[in-house]
């Protein structure tokens, strides 16, 4: 689980967007750029070429 003041500052790499947190998938979402960044032991891995599209 991230703390929630490390959630109130984390922002998609790519377009500086606000990010979604899915506790039950481990991952950030951003809407905007369509790209989901995975969480591993409790870091999010916040890399534009590491990330997923959806």
């Amino acid at each position: 689980m991230l703390d929630q003041k490390l959630l109130e500052i984390l922002v998609c790499p790519k377009c500086k967007g606000e990010l979604a947190y899915d506790t039950d998938k481990s991952e950030l979402t951003c809407n905007a750029c369509s790209l989901i960044y995975d969480i591993k032991d409790d870091i999010p891995i916040m890399l534009i070429d590491e990330a997923r599209s959806f």
